[in-house]
């Protein structure tokens, strides 16, 4: 497998003979994910094998000290092939770890893109940045916050989600949070939906936090922060139904096909 990826991409990179890259990746893509155990394809096939070629891709080019920002603007750019243009920002990525403000345009030009994958992508290596470079990231995602684009709000939102590589924020929540509530009255249910689940995974680990800004979102009196508020309790509702239904004023709750009755409880 490495050795095609050497002979069908890196030398065409090298050759500059893009055309022929943006050929090879789909392909290579294929084949990396029917290499894939069967039990494991399905639940995170596509971003195992984008994650797995472009960090090879990366990290060989970097051996050849081959101009890496050059080659992935150059397929991002040329590539009509949105599975290239996603191997060429997960490239950007790992270069952005050393030099972000280069590479910003394009994650934000990935992040309003048509295409669902892109932007999901967009997210996904967006996080990189924000580990190595928490303070100027912070700075950037408070201007983003504020777009028109709701992709680009939604972005703002996905990218600080509370998963592996934003596990620290834990610790040190009001990072997301200062730029969260700036969402907390979300008119693009895309969007809320983002938000909701941000605040719903935060509440794995600080459930009282969660419950505090619950409070506050019902307060408001605003319908969106109201839809917010009832979904970030999706997770909290579980161990805490009547609290949770007593801070959205109902009788019961429903999250897809469950629903808690407060009938069905005593008082927590």
């Amino acid at each position: 497998m490495k050795l095609r990826i050497r002979k069908g991409i890196v030398t065409n990179i090298l050759q500059e003979n893009y055309d022929k890259v943006i050929e090879q990746i789909p392909n290579v893509l294929e084949e990396l994910y029917f290499n894939i155990p069967d039990n494991k394809r399905i639940s995170y096939g596509r971003v195992y094998t984008i994650q797995v070629l472009s960090s090879y891709l990366f990290s060989t080019l970097e051996d050849m000290h081959a101009p890496i920002y050059d080659i992935g603007v150059a397929i991002i750019t040329q590539s009509d092939d949105n599975r290239s243009k996603e191997i060429a920002l997960g490239i950007l990525s790992f270069y952005g770890i050393q030099d972000y403000a280069k590479v910003l345009p394009f994650f934000e030009a990935s992040a309003s893109a048509d295409d669902w994958g892109l932007r999901e992508f967009a997210q996904m290596f967006f996080r990189k940045l924000i580990q190595k470079h928490p303070n100027e990231m912070h700075y950037y995602l408070l201007k983003l916050v504020k777009s028109r684009d709701s992709n680009i709000r939604r972005f703002v939102s996905e990218t600080l989600r509370p998963v592996k590589e934003n596990r620290w924020f834990y610790h040190y929540p009001e990072y997301p949070l200062s730029i969260l509530r700036h969402l907390f009255k979300e008119s693009a249910e895309y969007t809320r939906t983002s938000v909701g689940n941000n605040l719903s995974d935060l509440a794995r680990h600080l459930p009282e936090l969660v419950f505090r800004i619950i409070e506050d979102l019902v307060k408001s009196g605003d319908q969106n922060a109201y839809w917010i508020a009832y979904r970030a309790c999706r997770n909290l509702v579980k161990n805490k139904p009547i609290k949770v239904m007593d801070l959205l004023e109902v009788d019961e709750y429903q999250y897809k096909k469950k629903v808690y009755h407060r009938s069905d409880y005593s008082r927590d």
